[in-house]
């Protein structure tokens, strides 16, 4: 499997604070990575570093092999990257539709971007029903799915989804993570997962990392990582039976 992204030994700083010390990670075509971490550990600050949103000090940023380090932000999108925020920031006063189309910023096909808007009424059924209606009034888990419908609207090669499951009832969770593993099955779209629950998010994926102040201090594959007794002690609250 060829990589799709690589980060390359990635430094980056505010002021004196080094927030990220030699990370690497790479997520392959048409991959589910998990990137695991509590709070301050580097996840949102790996995130802004992969979509260009901060700078980075040191270390390499690789999408399709191209370096794209020091490259903008829209630049990536059109390069096949694209984002769904931590609490899902939709836009509240715009329609579901409007929303979407906010999505497809970078394109200028407007048949192919009407096509899109189809396609993901299609895959999310719930949205097509509240087309017209404000996205600020739908439940979390619809604002959710809006979210990720908006993203795969920039036709991605690779999705990030910072915590996509925070503050959503908990008989919504399962639903979005399956939609997230139906995704990635039907359209092939690999994607970086960062949570902090780590069952949840290696229940989809096929590999891991886990940083811990700004470095990576475990990888392998989810199986691995969830029989580990570090990942049962820090993120599940329980050891592993002798």
């Amino acid at each position: 499997m060829s990589d799709l992204l690589a980060l390359e030994d990635v430094h980056v700083s505010y002021g004196p604070f080094h927030a990220l010390r030699g990370v690497g990670l790479t997520v392959g075509e048409g991959e589910i990575v998990s990137l695991l971490g509590g709070n301050a550990s580097g996840k949102s600050t790996t995130m802004k570093a992969i979509l260009g949103l901060t700078r980075v000090r040191a270390g390499v940023v690789r999408l399709a092999g191209e370096d794209v380090t020091h490259r903008s932000t829209a630049h990536r999108v059109r390069a096949g990257i694209s984002s769904v925020p931590e609490a899902r920031r939709v836009f509240p006063e715009m329609t579901v539709d409007e929303n979407l189309r906010a999505g497809a910023y970078t394109r200028r096909d407007r048949a192919g971007v009407a096509d899109d808007l189809d396609r993901m009424r299609e895959l999310f059924p719930r949205l097509a029903e509240r087309r017209r209606q404000q996205a600020g009034t739908l439940s979390g888990g619809e604002q959710q799915m809006l979210a990720v419908a908006r993203a795969l609207m920039s036709r991605p090669r690779l999705v990030c989804m910072d915590e996509p499951t925070m503050g959503l009832a908990p008989r919504l969770v399962d639903q979005v993570l399956d939609e997230i593993a139906r995704l990635n099955r039907e359209l092939g779209v690999a994607v970086l997962l960062v949570e902090q629950q780590a069952e949840l998010a290696l229940s989809i994926a096929s590999r891991g990392y886990v940083l811990a102040t700004g470095q990576i201090a475990l990888r392998g594959t989810a199986a691995e990582l969830l029989d580990d007794p570090r990942i049962h002690e820090a993120y599940l609250g329980k050891a592993v039976p002798a």
